[in-house]
């Protein structure tokens, strides 16, 4: 394993919490533009593939005592199955997306109609965002993502309509076009064990690094060789870190710092630029 930075707290207890999350189902998921550095137009997607392995992570998420409600698909959306990217919700509040590109545009508004049945107020965005793709929540801060997808304004934007304190990270690497491929949140603070992430420092411009450093001494950075097969694309209850099963390195780095990686096969998914998180879109309390 070629980690860059070695520096771990002492041992943390890790504990599980439960947690609410929206999904949707791959009916139509295909490969059929390319907006992001993965894609290749007319690649080959095992649909039944596709299917059993969402509904694998689904049952994942099941077994670990974590509550999943389906936002159901639209023709015409085959991207709709990464629900992370239609929204931000902390505290029954929406922060709504805006997408970069066309071809996604659409999963917008059906995101926002599935969130108001459920209760949640949604603030529609006047900035472009991509939802969680390019915001991740702890218990003190958001890290928000720019550079390819999501505009520095909406920054301003989410921390106004959430209420919370938003730090600006700028992703330079477009392999990393969400921040959620260039961060993995392993504990987002919330319990009694302090936030922890693992990153890869060649994702992020000079000062971005050094907002990291900063803010996360003790995090896990990776190199680019252990984050392949997006590996940092996780999902965590703070115990259980739910990741792709090809990231084997990053599954023993992981388990170094007390977590129980939790792998699973979501190679579909892969070649469209997402994995686990990106399939997985949180309701933060």
């Amino acid at each position: 394993m070629t980690v860059l930075d070695a520096r771990v707290r002492p041992q943390t207890v890790r504990t599980a919490r439960t947690r609410r999350y929206v999904m949707c189902r791959p009916d139509f998921f295909a490969v059929e533009y390319a907006i992001n550095p993965w894609m290749v137009p007319g690649v080959a997607v095992n649909h039944a593939r596709a299917i059993a392995q969402w509904e694998q992570l689904v049952k994942v998420y099941a077994q670990l005592g974590h509550d999943v409600q389906q936002l159901r698909p639209e023709p015409g959306l085959p991207d709709m199955v990464f629900a992370a990217n239609g929204a931000l919700v902390v505290g029954g509040r929406a922060y709504g997306a805006q997408f970069r590109h066309a071809e996604r545009q659409g999963e917008a508004a059906a995101h926002a109609r599935f969130l108001r049945l459920q209760g949640i107020t949604v603030t529609e965005p006047q900035f472009v965002n991509e939802g969680e793709g390019d915001f991740l929540a702890l218990d003190s801060m958001i890290l928000a993502g720019t550079g390819f997808r999501t505009s520095i304004e909406a920054h301003i934007e989410a921390a106004s309509v959430l209420d919370r304190a938003v730090v600006s990270l700028e992703l330079v690497n477009p392999r990393y076009y969400h921040l959620d491929t260039a961060i993995a949140i392993l504990d987002d603070g919330t319990g009694e064990a302090p936030a922890d992430i693992a990153y890869i420092p060649e994702a992020f411009s000079a000062h971005s690094r050094r907002t990291l450093k900063d803010l996360f001494p003790h995090a896990l950075q990776i190199s680019e060789a252990d984050a392949a097969w997006l590996a940092l694309n996780v999902v965590s209850d703070g115990q259980h870190v739910v990741l792709p099963a090809q990231a084997k390195r990053f599954a023993t780095a992981v388990a170094a710092r007390g977590y129980t990686p939790t792998p699973i096969d979501l190679s579909e998914f892969i070649k469209a630029g997402g994995s686990v998180k990106c399939c997985t879109l949180e309701l933060h309390p």
